[in-house]
């Protein structure tokens, strides 16, 4: 299914049917070649947007699957980049795709390129957290070194050392009851004045046909959490920009919306794509341990 590479029809029902981690365990070695993948194109628009508010030293990928985010923080970030995920799979394709013969380069601000990244302990993490895979080998010259650590996103295994959080394409396995945890925990991982960012893409309107198979989506995932354990959390319509908004504020953060020009405006004059910025203000001490 999607390409000769990718996964059979049966292969996505079977992960369907799985929990969360499980389901990505089993996808995660044809997973790049799905339409879930995060487009080259908003990576690419990504790392534009955020070089101008740089330098960062060191940047976390949230969620990072196979590693398409920590490719962006490998062109933007000068000392450490760290990959986080609770898939073993997903890990173990970005650790190869990272490490091994043709992996993959940093995304700059200009595309692809630069230093390959290497495998190299990262920064904060707490002595019981439970990493993966730690390389022995170091970043090339000059370039970052990069970690792949398994961990939940609802509890991270980092104290406070992160200039740069991003995450992509991974909200819509979150509840709306877990964005303020989730944001808190986001929130703690942050040097004072660091950055949350992630791209937001405009709803598609009803009039759309867009509009109704992701309605379908969300309305088939339902049913089948309804009668069927382990629950498969995946929603795309569950993730709203003004509550998001309000919840990044709640959560201590100061928030920025950028346009991503390339992806143009709708009729309506506003932008087709959004790149939510959240700076953890100077001296800022997290809600959850004020």
């Amino acid at each position: 299914m999607f390409s000769p590479e990718g996964p059979t029809l049966r292969e996505l029902a079977v992960q369907a049917l799985s929990s969360v981690e499980r389901g990505y365990d089993l996808l995660a070695p044809k997973f790049d070649h799905t339409p879930f993948r995060t487009p080259d194109a908003v990576l690419e628009s990504v790392a534009k947007a955020l070089g101008p508010l740089g330098p960062f030293e060191d940047g976390l990928d949230l969620c990072c699957g196979t590693g398409a985010g920590t490719d962006v923080l490998a062109g933007l970030c000068h000392r450490s980049v760290t990959g986080v995920d609770f898939s073993a799979g997903m890990l173990d394709v970005a650790r190869r795709g990272a490490t091994g013969p043709g992996g993959r380069q940093p995304m700059t601000a200009d595309g692809p390129g630069g230093r390959e990244a290497m495998t190299a302990d990262g920064p904060g993490r707490r002595q019981a957290a439970a990493a993966e895979g730690r390389g022995g080998r170091q970043a090339a010259a000059g370039g970052p070194g990069v970690a792949w650590v398994r961990g939940d996103a609802r509890a991270l295994p980092f104290t406070a050392a992160f200039d740069l959080v991003v995450s992509f394409g991974a909200f819509g396995h979150f509840l709306p009851r877990e964005l303020p945890g989730l944001f808190g925990q986001v929130h703690s991982v942050l040097r004072p004045g660091g950055r949350f960012a992630f791209p937001v893409l405009a709803p598609p309107p009803p009039t759309s046909p867009g509009f109704w198979m992701l309605l379908g989506f969300d309305a088939a995932m339902r049913v089948r959490n309804a009668v069927w354990r382990p629950p498969f959390v995946m929603y795309y319509r569950a993730f709203r920009l003004g509550p998001v908004v309000e919840e990044l504020t709640r959560a201590g953060f100061v928030v920025d919306l950028q346009a991503l020009p390339e992806f143009g405006w709708r009729g309506d004059a506003s932008p087709r794509a959004r790149l939510v910025v959240a700076r953890r203000p100077d001296g800022a001490i997290p809600p959850q341990a004020a």
